[in-house]
């Protein structure tokens, strides 16, 4: 009963902590319509100043151009991968900008058959009335200074995916995500010349997820438990293809200010937080690979590290424990993926009850980070130095026994996170393997002493 019981509550854990979020969320009766949802972009883009004047603008088509279906893994899906009233979509953002005039040209031959039936049905009524003003005419149509063209160019799917999970006697959860990605090429062309006035190209990620929990097992000889949970998220396509938009056309605006291609009512508005955001965040851009990731060069010059942690001792002497260790090191030629990496250490060796001693280490490595150019990188190091014994008590006497010099080899893995340009911070574990085995003074089995080290500490970059 009492195993029983805790099947149960894990059970219940379980469901609360992957299923508690999206069941606050979890429709139980279908929704009134409401208006559409704004974009972080849009959002952007009403904070930009009032225009002198709005610009007139004509939309023929700005079309799917991808070719692309919805990834299936059932077979054909002939659906395609985006929403195909592009130009409904960004007809609206051009309006609700408030810096353009949208002209209608979609539509352009419904629009100009009905001022066909307009001129008719009057002249029937004219010839019938001859008292009516002959001369009346419709008014002519709103021409376009400029025409907007481009559209939706490339859609990717899988760009990036992974997942983990975790199960344990028949118990646990995973989960899963995958980003595809939306690209947007807006052109503004002068109606007069046809010269093509600036072009703005804008991406969006597509986010899916799936997430689940479960348990599987027998609680007793006849009694089975098997219960599941779990919950997917995916991005709308047509939403992702809005925001793209709505960003082209807020890039649009800033670009053509600043090429003076239209102006704004207060010339004192051109130093507003939005143009600095977007000049800054096209700054970032310029060092922003494909994947997102930005490629700044965070590590230049000299570093200056400092760190803590902890030393293990693991020697002849049982149940080694964890004592505290230090370092200052300084890297050379971080430019680079490759780069030296001088360290001297200090730390205790010790066990629970019988061997304790303060060491001195040296060490020079090679160092490879994996993405050096990058805000995180992990990295491994390996080289080699020396380890100097100082005893129990290194400011007290000691015996020409205890001051022995051990040479050793190390390796290590860490992972380097940059807070700011010139500072990180890093978290590294090593292994140290000695050339003899007298660093506890006591030579037994055929294997050398070693000791492991754990370390978190700050690096500091120095000069270009």
């Amino acid at each position: 009963m009492k195993r029983s019981i805790i099947h149960i509550i894990s059970l219940i854990i379980l469901s609360l902590q992957f299923a508690c979020a999206p069941m606050m969320k979890q429709p139980m009766k279908t929704s009134e319509a409401r208006l559409g949802s704004n974009s972080k972009a849009y959002e952007d883009m009403q904070l930009l100043p009032e225009p002198k004047e709005p610009v007139v603008v004509a939309v023929y088509k700005f079309r799917d151009q991808t070719g692309q279906y919805k990834p299936s893994d059932m077979g054909a899906n002939w659906s395609t991968a985006v929403t195909q009233g592009a130009t409904s979509i960004l007809i609206n953002a051009l309006e609700e900008s408030g810096w353009f005039i949208p002209i209608e040209r979609e539509g352009l031959a419904n629009l100009l058959n009905e001022r066909k039936i307009i001129r008719s049905s009057r002249a029937n009524y004219n010839s019938q009335d001859p008292g009516q003003d002959q001369n009346q005419l419709l008014p002519p149509l709103l021409f376009a200074g400029v025409i907007l063209e481009g559209g939706i160019v490339s859609y990717e799917s899988n760009v990036l995916t992974g997942g983990a999970g975790l199960r344990y006697f028949g118990a646990g959860a995973n989960g899963q995500y995958r980003e595809d990605r939306v690209s947007i090429y807006l052109r503004a062309i002068s109606t007069s010349n046809g010269r093509i006035l600036k072009t703005v190209h804008t991406t969006k990620t597509i986010l899916s997820q799936k997430l689940d929990a479960g348990i599987f097992r027998y609680v007793s000889l006849k009694r089975l438990l098997e219960a599941e949970v779990g919950f997917t998220f995916n991005e709308p396509s047509g939403i992702a293809v809005q925001e793209a938009i709505d960003k082209a056309v807020h890039a649009l605006i800033i670009e053509g200010l600043l090429a003076d291609l239209w102006e704004v009512k207060d010339t004192e508005d051109l130093s507003t937080t939005a143009i600095k955001n977007y000049l800054e965040e096209k700054e970032n851009n310029a060092q922003t690979d494909y994947l997102g990731f930005q490629s700044l060069p965070f590590r230049s010059g000299i570093k200056l590290g400092l760190s803590g942690g902890t030393m293990i001792y693991d020697g002849d002497y049982p149940r080694g424990t964890l004592s505290p260790a230090g370092e200052i090191s300084l890297g050379f030629l971080q430019n680079s993926n490759f780069s030296f990496d001088l360290g001297i250490g200090a730390g205790r060796l010790s066990t629970r009850d019988l061997y304790s001693t303060v060491v001195q280490y040296s060490r020079l490595n090679v160092m490879y980070r994996i993405l050096n150019h990058y805000k995180s990188s992990p990295y491994i190091q390996a080289g080699g130095g020396f380890l100097l014994n100082l005893g129990e008590n290194p400011f007290g006497e000691q015996t020409e026994t205890v001051l022995s010099n051990n040479g050793f080899v190390n390796a290590a893995i860490g992972y380097e996170f940059m807070v700011a340009q010139r500072t990180g911070i890093d978290f590294n574990a090593g292994y140290y393997w000695l050339f003899n085995d007298n660093i506890d003074m006591v030579r037994q089995g055929k294997y050398n002493d070693y000791f492991w080290t754990i370390k978190l500490g700050v690096n500091f970059y120095i000069g270009k």
